[in-house]
């Protein structure tokens, strides 16, 4: 059995692209993978780095507006699908499952071309244009968001990797505080604005940290490779402890007690499969959607939100600090987001996968 995968851009259609072919692997260690990607994402860093075979076709990043560069998108297209089909005829593919992106695009209409069963999966509850016009492809298609707005999709979760969704956090505590330099005994926040930071999450952040010590608060703070920050907290106790990034987001989440982020798909996937409260900040800019992927967790009182613009030291001292030094709201928290986690999207999708090639 032979799948294409294509999912590429960031980390949000990579990452849960390369969950599933972990999952059909453990399924059957024989079945042929292969990542579609464009050389100018994320995929060609992730891809090979998890022991995938990589194949790279031109980049069709479609205009938002009319625009004299929408006259040139036909031909580019045509050009990425004529690649993308030579890749299916190479690999003798028997599935396309597609996670959104450029390459999702000439991949849809390649194995379209080619009479190759296409799988859709949308990660958030606003659908790009690539799975929007992939659903219009196939029957076979899949959401990780509850309120996705694709007409007969099947609602399954974001596959993630098995190394946080199979995490026990309250198990690994100790250990993931010792691996960052952090005490094991103290109540731990962790800040981070998705895979390049956030500049106003940083900013609020680091201005809370004196208030935060000050009431017995440690931080583990990825500020993102993409960003700096002015002032670095002087040594203290406890601990604030800041990083450019972290390779080890299991343990980071492992050491925490709750959690101030952004609130992309991966991320709310992923803080629910173990059960992690949060404080979540929307990005301000885009079409809405990290709003609506956090709404249904706050809803369900696994976290808070608050907008970019309403975030400051004050906020945190005010609203989050509380929380924090309340263990038993924190303990109802963690329970509630767990319960909107989904362990299990990755081996769900898999067997979907499976059934439909084998029909």
């Amino acid at each position: 059995m032979r799948v294409v995968l294509a999912g590429g851009g960031t980390a949000g259609h990579i990452e849960p692209a390369l969950a599933l072919a972990d999952a059909l692997r453990e399924y059957d260690p024989a079945i042929g993978i292969t990542c579609l990607g464009t050389e100018r994402g994320l995929e060609t860093r992730l891809v090979p780095a998890r022991g995938y075979e990589l194949a790279l076709v031109p980049a069709v990043p479609l205009p938002r507006s009319i625009t004299p560069q929408l006259l040139t998108v036909p031909g580019r297209l045509a050009g990425a699908l004529n690649a993308a089909a030579g890749i299916l005829d190479r690999e003798r593919a028997d599935v396309l499952v597609g996670f959104g992106g450029y390459v999702a695009t000439p991949g849809y209409l390649a194995a379209r071309r080619r009479g190759v069963p296409i799988v859709v999966h949308e990660a958030n509850p606003r659908p790009g244009l690539a799975n929007r016009l992939g659903a219009r492809l196939t029957s076979h298609v899949f959401t990780g968001h509850p309120d996705a707005s694709l007409p007969g999709a099947e609602y399954v979760g974001i596959p993630l990797r098995r190394e946080i969704s199979q995490m026990d956090r309250l198990s690994l505590g100790d250990k993931a505080r010792s691996y960052f330099g952090l005490e094991s005994d103290r109540v731990t926040l962790l800040v981070f604005g998705g895979s390049q930071g956030a500049r106003s999450i940083n900013q609020a952040a680091l201005d809370a940290a004196p208030y935060l010590r000050a009431a017995g608060v440690q931080v583990l703070h990825v500020i993102g490779p993409k960003n700096t920050v002015e002032v670095e907290p002087p040594p203290g106790d406890p601990q604030y402890v800041i990083l450019p990034y972290v390779d080890r987001m299991d343990l980071a989440y492992a050491a925490a007690d709750l959690v101030l982020c952004r609130s992309g798909a991966m991320t709310c996937a992923e803080l629910t499969a173990v059960g992690l409260p949060a404080a979540y900040v929307p990005l301000p800019h885009g079409n809405g959607e990290q709003r609506l992927n956090a709404e249904p967790i706050v809803r369900a009182g696994g976290g808070i939100m608050v907008d970019d613009a309403d975030l400051s030291a004050a906020w945190i001292v005010e609203t989050l600090l509380p929380i924090l030094n309340n263990p038993e709201h924190v303990v109802a928290m963690s329970e509630a987001a767990s319960r909107m986690g989904r362990k299990d999207a990755d081996r769900t999708l898999a067997r979907k996968v499976l059934e439909i090639v084998s029909r």
